[in-house]
């Protein structure tokens, strides 16, 4: 019989908040030798080079230079910026810089850092990020003012106390929240945040600019629940349920929300009603990717989450990367 994911209530006590700040299992093994550079794209050559030297920086930052009376003098922390397009290899490098530094280090989305911040408080997240090595960021992206100035805040003082950091993202620091918010305060902290990273440009074909398959047609009702309730640790939600209860969660929870769950089926798929719906199912969607949960829909197709006044909006990068999730979800072999 299937269970539901409404019916999960999951607690990640704060002291684990950050502890669980780690690449997805996907990247458990991937390392700087296991990354293959195009080499028509010598750009990729070159952000490997990059991303061992400034594993080396962060070393030395760690190990601090010995001022007057044998005390560690204090040390800024290193910054890189990889940017570049999907399916570059960016993750891949990210991951392979945290699975190099020396520990404690975390390890984390952009988003998942910003609920991070918002589930322990900023001084308390300050305090417990100050002593790791390395910050590792990936899909940078600023959507609203009110995330650039949480994050910049937090990446000055984590800079300033010796943590390394390193982001990824398709936008260019210069360029972050560009066309979406021209406020004098948004546009400062933007170059704020620019000066903080060593930028570079990681080149190569953008996979999700070719051609995608068609979002597979959604199963009867019927047939949902039948093969739901054939796999061991699937669940089966209705669609407006789960949305309902996604909105009495933390985003910070989400993880631990589809943790052991082999397989989602949803009934009753339809067009998110709006935004806030439409983003906590983005978070949603990355936490299944993360734990590469197959999904399975009845009612409205995988593609038709998002509106298209959504999509053309300022979180359009957020809804297409969350589709290309969803869509690659539904094509995942369903345990049997």
């Amino acid at each position: 019989m299937h269970e539901r994911l409404v019916d999960r209530n999951p607690v990640v006590p704060a002291d684990q908040l950050v502890a669980q700040m780690v690449p997805p299992a996907m990247f458990d093994e991937v390392s700087f030798a296991s990354y293959i550079p195009d080499p028509e794209q010598p750009s990729q050559a070159a952000a490997v080079a990059a991303a061992e030297t400034f594993v080396g920086k962060v070393g030395k930052i760690r190990s601090g230079k010995r001022g007057l009376f044998g005390r560690k003098a204090p040390s800024t922390g290193a910054g890189l910026y990889l940017d570049g397009g999907f399916g570059v290899g960016k993750t891949h490098l990210l991951a392979s810089i945290f699975h190099s530094a020396p520990s404690p280090k975390a390890f984390g989305t952009f988003v998942e850092l910003t609920h991070v911040v918002g589930a322990l408080g900023f001084n308390k997240a300050v305090e417990e990020l100050s002593s790791h090595s390395v910050l590792c960021i990936d899909e940078f992206e600023l959507d609203d003012p009110g995330d650039t100035m949480l994050v910049s805040r937090l990446l000055t003082e984590l800079s300033a106390r010796g943590v390394s950091i390193v982001a990824t993202s398709n936008t260019l620091p210069g360029q972050l929240g560009e066309g979406r918010f021209a406020a004098q305060d948004f546009l400062r902290e933007i170059k704020k945040l620019g000066s903080i990273f060593e930028t570079l440009r990681v080149d190569g074909p953008d996979y999700r600019h070719r051609d995608l398959p068609p979002a597979p047609e959604p199963v009867d009702s019927k047939v949902l629940v039948e093969r739901a309730n054939e796999i061991p640790g699937a669940t089966l939600d209705d669609f407006d349920e789960l949305c309902a209860h996604l909105s009495t969660l933390h985003p910070s929870r989400y993880g631990k929300l589809v943790e052991g769950v082999s397989a989602v089926f949803l009934n009753g798929v339809h067009p998110a009603q709006d935004q806030s719906v439409a983003l906590r199912l983005v978070v949603l969607a990355d936490r299944l990717y993360d734990a590469s949960v197959p999904v399975t829909v009845a009612g409205a197709k995988l593609d038709e989450i998002f509106t298209p006044e959504m999509v053309a909006g300022g979180y359009r990068k957020k809804y297409l990367r969350a589709t290309s999730r969803l869509l690659a979800l539904s094509r995942f072999e369903v345990p049997a």
